[in-house]
C-alpha cells in the first residue's frame, strides 16, 4: 500500500499525505511546503510516508 501512497505523492504530494495520516499537522504542512515548491512537498511526502 505504501508504493501506491508514494505514486499519488509524486503526482499529488498532498494527496500522498492525506492517505496515511489524513487531515492534520502534517497534512497543512504538505500543503504549505508544496504551495512553496513541488520538491519540498514532495520529498515531505515520502518522508511521512515512509515514516509512519
Amino acid at each position: 500500500m505504501d508504493i501506491i501512497r508514494i505514486l499519488f505523492s509524486i503526482f499529488i504530494p498532498p494527496l500522498g499525505v492525506f492517505l496515511q495520516v489524513g487531515i492534520g499537522k502534517d497534512f497543512w504542512i504538505n500543503i504549505l511546503l508544496t504551495l512553496l515548491g513541488y520538491f519540498p512537498g514532495l520529498i515531505h511526502a515520502i518522508y511521512i510516508i515512509a515514516k509512519k
